[in-house]
């Protein structure tokens, strides 16, 4: 009952430029107004309140006709039993990023209304053939991802990361107190490796849950180690689907992926806590941080947009290939840059948003809104903001942190840096404000808004003010892989690290 009175409150606004009622006979005005998401309805309201469409959710069909522009058809069928689309009405967002949240919200909506059962009308229990995975992500996408884990040679690239493996190692033997005759569920297990490592501390059993090809190989590897692996039973398949014997008291998994929530498995991780783990169960990882400041690097700058000039020749065998010159640079910039940095390029101290594993919501991880407030620590050009992450395994003996941090051992995840085509200028001693938005997609990863903002610095400085502004939309899931070695600096850039600022902290002083 709390679960359902918890969907019942579900609502959702967003404020709308333009709202314009569609109609053969007659136009009325375009005004400004919302969009409002309920759990089993849409309404749209005129900034007048006057209410332009309120529709039951299976009935309503939502097209983009652009970036900004959709349109909300209603479905109604006549005499004949044939559907018609009778009513419409055309809306128009404030900025690309809010139409993309509603259309997100609006699609994971209906989605479980639809599983739900609310769309059979006739009152009788729906069945879905259909896991929550498949509702969420694109056959394609995940077709590529079970590929890829699937192959020995990805799995050798994560287990020869020894700061990733060594990490988990200690975590688990350091604690292995929490895992002596224990149930452990490996979510994600891949090669077996974290299944092992439990056996090792002593689990009782350990169920190692592997939906790719690499379920056979992790079989084979455990079938050669007998003494651990017969306290191992491995399940090809995926969490939301798999029916296990008992519940577990521990979860252990390496979800994590760059900017910690790439590949969305932070979400297959927090079902499986729902749905195997004990109330009082742990999780290792149990809490993760994004780590975030603004960063200067005129060299990776220089080098993006150097890429744009091939699209700047004007007799390519004959051909003028300028028309494309524009889309392609912003191209190159809407790529995040995966690499090890100089931690000297920051330059402010960090912030981090924390999330905490055993209570954090499925739901929460579809949109990830951060504020940021940084302040200066010397006067440069500030081309972008800088991302890193680090998970902590809270055990009962000892807390061990993995952290993927600029100047710390290297890791496969490296850092990840959002550049921006527009830099701004700040002094020393000058706020940074700005926004990192995060909306997850069916490719199983998430598009990036980031707006970096220098506020009014000196004489006058209280009375707020924004000097600059820069704005940034970028795809996690199509990075651009820069191995190079970081680039020696000059040491004016130096700074002595400062304690971390949250993103909770940032809300709080706003």
């Amino acid at each position: 009952m709390a679960e359902s009175a918890e969907i019942k409150s579900k609502q959702r606004d967003f404020p709308l430029a333009c709202v314009n009622q569609l109609s053969s006979a007659s136009s009325s005005s375009a005004s400004p107004g919302i969009v409002r998401l309920t759990t089993n309805a849409v309404q749209i309201h005129h900034d007048s309140h006057q209410i332009a469409l309120h529709v039951n959710l299976p009935d309503i069909q939502i097209f983009r006709l652009g970036p900004v522009q959709s349109v909300c058809i209603v479905e109604g069928s006549d005499a004949g039993k044939q559907t018609s689309y009778s009513r419409g009405v055309a809306i128009q967002f404030r900025n690309e990023e809010e139409s993309e949240a509603f259309h997100c919200v609006f699609q994971q909506w209906k989605k479980e209304f639809n599983v739900q059962g609310g769309n059979i009308r006739n009152g009788t229990n729906a069945m879905t053939s259909k896991s929550k995975f498949d509702e969420k992500i694109e056959p394609s996408s995940a077709k590529m991802y079970f590929h890829y884990y699937g192959q020995l040679l990805h799995q050798q690239n994560m287990l020869q990361d020894y700061v990733r493996t060594g990490t988990y190692y200690a975590a688990v033997m350091e604690n292995h107190t929490d895992f002596f005759g224990r149930v452990v569920v490996d979510v994600g297990a891949g090669s077996g490796i974290l299944s092992l490592f439990a056996a090792q501390a002593g689990a009782k059993h350990v169920y190692a849950i592997e939906a790719s090809e690499m379920a056979e190989y992790a079989r084979k590897l455990i079938a050669g180690n007998p003494l651990l692996g017969q306290r191992i039973t491995v399940i090809k398949g995926r969490v939301e689907d798999v029916v296990l014997p008992e519940k577990a008291d521990i979860l252990i998994s390496e979800p994590m992926g760059t900017l910690l929530v790439n590949e969305r498995m932070l979400e297959s991780y927090v079902i499986a806590r729902d749905r195997f783990l004990t109330p009082n169960g742990k999780m290792f990882p149990t809490s993760g941080r994004i780590h975030m400041a603004p960063f200067s690097d005129e060299y990776l700058f220089v080098e993006i947009a150097s890429k744009g000039l091939f699209w700047q020749q004007q007799n390519y065998y004959g051909v003028d290939l300028t028309p494309l010159h524009g889309t392609a640079f912003q191209g190159y910039f809407s790529q995040p840059v995966v690499d090890a940095f100089d931690p000297r390029l920051l330059i402010s101290p960090s912030m981090f948003h924390a999330m905490d594993f055993t209570k954090i919501k499925e739901e929460e991880l579809y949109e990830i809104d951060i504020p940021l407030r940084f302040i200066a620590s010397v006067g440069a050009r500030v081309h972008g903001l800088a991302c890193w992450f680090d998970v902590l395994f809270n055990g009962s003996s000892v807390q061990r942190w993995l952290t993927t941090a600029p100047g710390s051992p290297v890791t496969h995840w490296y850092q990840l840096r959002c550049v921006l085509f527009q830099p701004i200028y700040v002094m020393a001693g000058q706020e940074i404000t700005g926004r990192l938005h995060l909306i997850a997609h069916s490719a199983q990863s998430y598009t990036i808004y980031l707006t970096l903002s220098a506020k009014m610095w000196g004489p006058g400085a209280e009375q707020g003010g924004i000097l600059q502004t820069s704005s940034c939309k970028l795809d996690l899931k199509e990075p651009y892989y820069r191995m190079s070695q970081p680039q020696a600096y000059p040491s004016t850039q130096d700074h002595q690290p400062q304690p971390f600022l949250s993103a909770q902290d940032v809300k709080n002083q706003s």
